[in-house]
């Protein structure tokens, strides 16, 4: 059984949507192409929507999205219109798709606009000389803030989930990737532990800290310190097996 949900203002697209999934290895164009999720890229209506197909969940993952939690393209939209109604940018949420057996969940889609972005966080990461670094940096970190107050915790708060688009001077960030999201109150440890997976070098942490202090009238130093703390606590977690096989010693960036 095959069951599409759509946004109110993109029911014309059903016919279409439906069409294009049944066709979905021969049309459109590959975005990403992986052994997980796949993303496509394709005109409907003169409509430019991505179009995301989760991998086909197990047997036992397969009954659980169908009778215990909801599978993470209805996540992604529900999460999506979630967002928006918070004034948070994400790529407009058009609809989900799930196909369904006694056994379970099948497959699984989620529909959204294209976003047409200039780049995302991870050129920050790797271009230290990036133009505008840090007027970027302290922008996003007004973004993250804007999610900390709204009680949004973005679990994958990681450096390909924020695209950017600038706007003279002035940038706005879409978050992508929204499946795996909590809606609880942020503490302040919470609030910097959710910069963790942003592979921060202790450069880019005082930038951020600094901003994020005068946002949430905290003293600096003590911001900066627990940002640290959980950052680097999750780049050793990540990388000591593979530092420990190879001999080496963990270093971070200045």
């Amino acid at each position: 059984m095959q069951k599409i949900h759509l946004h109110k203002d993109y029911q014309f697209l059903k016919t279409d949507i439906l069409d294009f999934l049944q066709n979905f290895d021969t049309k459109g164009e590959y975005v990403v192409k992986g052994d997980r999720n796949s993303i496509k890229k394709v005109v409907l209506q003169n409509v430019e929507v991505n179009v995301k197909q989760f991998k086909k969940p197990n047997s036992f993952n397969a009954f659980v999205y169908k009778y215990i939690r909801q599978s993470k393209a209805k996540r992604s939209f529900d999460y999506a219109n979630k967002l928006i109604s918070f004034n948070v940018l994400t790529p407009f949420p058009v609809a989900y798709v799930e196909e369904t057996s006694v056994l379970g969940l099948k497959s699984s889609f989620y529909i959204s606009k294209h976003v047409n972005y200039d780049f995302d966080f991870r050129v920050l990461i790797h271009q230290q000389d990036f133009p505008d670094r840090i007027n970027i940096l302290k922008q996003f970190t007004g973004f993250t803030f804007k999610l900390h107050e709204n009680n949004v915790n973005f679990l994958d708060h990681s450096p390909g989930n924020t695209l950017i688009v600038q706007k003279e001077g002035n940038y706005d960030f879409y978050l992508i990737d929204l499946n795996r999201m909590s809606f609880e109150t942020m503490t302040f440890d919470k609030r910097m532990r959710n910069f963790r997976r942003l592979w921060l070098s202790k450069t880019m942490i005082k930038i951020i800290s600094d901003a994020y202090s005068k946002l949430y009238n905290k003293e600096s130093q003590e911001t900066y310190d627990l940002m640290l703390k959980h950052s680097r606590s999750f780049q050793l977690k990540v990388n000591s097996r593979k530092l420990r096989k190879a001999g080496r010693r963990l270093k971070f960036k200045a």
